[in-house]
């Protein structure tokens, strides 16, 4: 485990966050009585994350490798990459696609399923909040590789303690079901990803030098400074200036933490922020081009092309379909 982030590193640990997309698609809530068998993921691609919180009882989880996980009431998991996965009450139980279920509307983005036995008292029902979400490391996509297959709300109040207190309010609203709750629940959900996934940057990746790279201040700094300025017409020389380090020795110590040459880095940071600016905020190519320093709408898309395999305009029919 690496030592606490520097004010540099926390600046750029802020920054990467920035660029990270968790956007829930289907909220439900889900209502019911044991036994059961919920089959997740089926009619979703494979990439798509998986956020689940539980109101009401206890849930095994059995992710896509075979693992199995106990959940209790209060628990909340992120799975980055979740694929086909099950939440059911017991072993043995036969499971049912949970796209299966009769969906009644809560609001906009949420829906809810009821699965009540009329003759058991509703305090034994089990609560589940779910909601697939699109995830996209942003500038984090480095550490893609080293996504585990679950992160747990767990080890997340330790540093940030109001996160205990959403979560007192997410039961609440399940099982009270207020006017309005749907969205109130669906923001809520939103807040603790987001939680989970930050104290992963800030902890549960330390593995990885990439991360290390924002413990060392002075890269820190320059990784900062790229950010900052990408349209910039940095050279290797610039940036070992930025270091205060020689260009061979600079070269060498950013490969080692990065595991990218200065030059790759830059491109790839530009091209990502060039499809977010494109999909995301719909700006022109001529101000995206511009903004990063070519010299031309034509440049620009050639070498956006030879970085992501796409052209922008497919980036932009992409996000349109979302």
């Amino acid at each position: 485990m690496g030592g606490p982030f520097n004010a540099a590193g926390h600046d750029m640990v802020n920054e990467l966050l920035s660029g990270v997309r968790l956007r829930g698609l289907d909220y439900r809530r889900i209502e019911i009585s044991t036994p059961y068998g919920l089959r997740f993921g089926e009619d979703v691609d494979d990439g798509r994350a998986w956020f689940h919180f539980i109101g009401q009882g206890n849930v095994h989880l059995r992710t896509k490798s075979g693992a199995v996980h106990v959940l209790g009431c209060g628990d909340a998991v992120l799975l980055p990459c979740a694929g086909i996965h099950d939440l059911y009450s017991e072993d043995g139980v036969a499971l049912r696609s949970v796209d299966t279920f009769e969906k009644a509307p809560l609001c906009d983005a949420a829906s809810e399923i009821r699965a009540c036995e009329a003759d058991v008292c509703r305090s034994k029902d089990n609560l589940i909040f779910s909601c697939a979400m699109e995830f996209d490391l942003g500038w984090l996509h480095p550490l893609a590789h080293l996504k585990p297959e679950l992160m747990h709300i767990e080890t997340v109040p330790d540093h940030d303690p109001q996160i205990p207190a959403i979560l007192d309010v997410m039961t609440a609203e399940l099982r009270a079901k207020r006017p309005g709750y749907g969205v109130i629940l669906t923001r809520l959900a939103d807040v603790v990803a987001a939680a989970i996934l930050r104290r992963w940057v800030e902890a549960g990746c330390d593995v990885c030098g990439w991360v290390e790279a924002v413990r060392d201040p002075k890269l820190a700094r320059l990784l900062a400074a790229l950010h900052k300025e990408p349209g910039r017409n940095w050279s290797v020389a610039d940036m070992a200036s930025e270091m205060g380090m020689s260009r061979s020795v600079f070269a060498e110590r950013f490969v080692e933490l990065t595991k990218a040459t200065p030059q790759q880095y830059l491109t790839n940071l530009r091209m990502r922020l060039a499809s977010q600016w494109i999909g995301r905020d719909n700006l022109s190519l001529d101000e995206v081009a511009d903004r990063l320093g070519y010299a031309s709408v034509a440049a620009f898309s050639r070498a956006f092309k030879r970085t992501t395999g796409m052209s922008p305009g497919a980036v932009r029919r992409a996000d349109y379909a979302l």
